[in-house]
Order: structure tokens, then sequence, then C-alpha cells
């Protein structure tokens, strides 16, 4: 039987303009810049206008990655969209980009898996492709996380950012593209993480408005933790599972979250800086976005080459983890894959 390989053949990303700094957050809430970024390394982060959401900032990042991958929208049989910041509880967020894109043919459903929905929605994909069910498939991850943080808490409000990114993904070449994933959860720790109102167990009401439930609440030190051992867990267990060793991983997109639990994990996984894509302090913690929005940049500084082995590693909401080793079979110089 055929061996099919997937990897990704487009990429694209979307930000807002307004920028946000530490020294603006300073003015509404009890900070400094040099508090936030000792703690956190982050300086600034992306805020998206009042009118602007979600689905639109998915739109523009999967129009992107369309256009990357020498593709159109019709030629689209799924999208998938990772976000904990829908437009609304229904319609999914990705019927809303299938309409905004044109992708006629596509079919669309959302996931919700936090900061970790990005490289879940990858492995979603590349089952869809290797079952031969869609030839091509969107996947975005995509977040507006300035609407449910709580700008009275300067202990979240400093962290969050606005932003999305895409990948599409399709049959590559044989031993490129996705080697192996890694992916976990732990449902008895999901309350360290929480949007506690506005579902069925709390719905709106004027108690749960007044009391602030509907935005981020976090046990932070227990957050970071748990962040720091399952990065190491999850990109040891990938590693090995790819039949690769520690010195084999040429480049790290890391869940862009907090400064200390990047150089915890690259310490451990023996990684100089060179090798690991930062831009947290430009765009704080964009969720589900933060990997695709890294990986994109990445890519445009040319940080990475064909048949560099990439290793993906996120923590999220849930409590979830991911981590993923792509062979980066894009070549400049030929975007398309697979000859029809």
């Amino acid at each position: 039987m055929e061996k099919i390989y997937v990897g990704i053949s487009g990429i694209g990303s979307y930000v807002p303009e307004k920028v946000v700094t530490n020294h603006d957050l300073a003015k509404i809430v009890d900070t400094s810049d040099e508090w936030i970024v000792e703690r956190t390394g982050i300086r600034e982060r992306r805020i998206a206008e009042q009118d602007l959401a979600t689905s639109d900032m998915a739109s523009i990042a999967a129009k992107r990655a369309l256009e990357d991958a020498k593709l159109s929208a019709e030629d689209i049989g799924l999208i998938i969209v990772a976000t904990v910041t829908p437009d609304h509880a229904f319609p999914s967020t990705a019927c809303i980009v299938q309409k905004n894109i044109g992708a006629i043919n596509a079919a669309a459903f959302d996931i919700s898996v936090g900061c970790t929905g990005f490289v879940y929605g990858l492995v979603i994909a590349e089952q869809f492709i290797k079952s031969g069910f869609y030839e091509k498939v969107l996947v975005i991850g995509a977040e507006t996380l300035s609407k449910i943080v709580d700008w009275q808490d300067r202990n979240t409000c400093v962290l969050f950012g606005d932003g999305a990114g895409a990948c599409v993904l399709e049959r590559c070449e044989e031993k490129m593209g996705i080697l192996a994933y890694e992916l976990g959860s732990d449902g008895a720790n999901g309350s360290l993480l929480i949007q506690p109102a506005g579902g069925s167990r709390l719905p709106a009401s004027e108690f749960t408005v007044k009391n602030r439930m509907h935005f981020i609440k976090m046990d932070g030190r227990e957050v970071f933790k748990f962040a720091v051992r399952v990065m190491d867990k999850a990109s040891q267990s990938v590693i090995e599972k790819a039949n690769l060793e520690l010195k084999d991983i040429d480049f790290l997109i890391p869940h862009q979250a907090n400064i200390r639990i990047i150089e915890a994990a690259a310490k451990k996984l023996k990684l100089e800086q060179s090798k690991i894509y930062v831009n947290l302090n430009r765009y704080g913690n964009m969720s589900s976005a933060s990997i695709p929005v890294a990986l994109k940049e990445a890519v445009d500084e040319k940080k990475i080459k064909q048949g560099d082995n990439v290793l993906l590693v996120a923590f999220g909401a849930g409590l979830t983890w991911a981590s993923m080793i792509i062979k980066w079979n894009r070549r400049e110089e030929d975007k398309c894959f697979i000859p029809e």
C-alpha cells in the first residue's frame, strides 16, 4: 500500500494594525513595562478594533495561504478553524470563513482546544488527506482574545493579543511533510485556565456579568509549571516517534506564551537560540494563532529551509498539549506539490 505524506503547501497570516504597548497598559492597570517584560518577555500586542471579528482575520489569513499555495478557494475540500473566540456559538466560524472566501466545495467546522488548537487542526487535516477523503484542507488558528480579557486583571490582561494564521495542507513528496505528532489532555486540571460563563454550565445572567465570569480566568503559577513540564515531555515523545534524535531538530516553533517557558524548553532540548523562533515580544499570546503566525514569519525570514526538521509544540486550555515534527517540504522556487 502506498504511504501518503502530507505537508504544508501554503501559509498566510494576519494581525490587527492596532498596537498596545506595556506602557499603554500601565495607564489602565497597576503594572509597568519592566514588570511585564521581566515575567513574560512581552513588550506589545496587537488588538482588534471593535468591529473586527475572528472570522474577519481568519478569512484574510486564509486568502493569503491560498495565494501562497497557488490555489483557489474552490480547490479546498475542508476548512478547520481552531478558536476559543468564535464569532458566535453557532454557526461555526469555519462556515463564515467558507462564505467569506468563496470555498463553495468545502465542508467546515471549528475545534476548541485553546492554544493547542492549531496543531490539533493539522493532525485532523492530515488524517482526512491520508484517508483519501479530502485532497486539500485549510487549517486556521484565529483569536480575538482581547474581547474576553478582563482589562481590570493585571495578571491576565498583559498576556494576550489577537491574530490569525492559516495553512493549506495537501499530499507532498515521499518522506517529507508531517513525520509524527503527539496529542494529549488533562481534563482534571481544566479549571486552571477557563472562561467560566457563557455556556450551558453558567449561561449569561446578571450574576455572571456582574461577577466578571465571561472573562479569562487563569492560575498562572500552576499553568506555568504544567507548561514547562509538558513542553519537554511532548517534544521528547514526538522526536522519538519520528525516529529522530535531539540533534536532528533544525528549528523549533513553540507556542508563544511566556519567554521563560520557551527558555526552559530550549534548555532541556539543548537548542541554541538561533534555532528557536520567538515573536511573543511583539504579539503576546495569540492562543491558536501563535504557532501559524510564528511559522509564517520564520519562513518569510528564510530561517526554515527545505528538508529541515521543524518541531511545533504547544500547550493550552483543557488542559491540552500537542507536538508535531514536519520535514519542511516547501521549495521557494516551486510552491506547488504533487503534479496532478
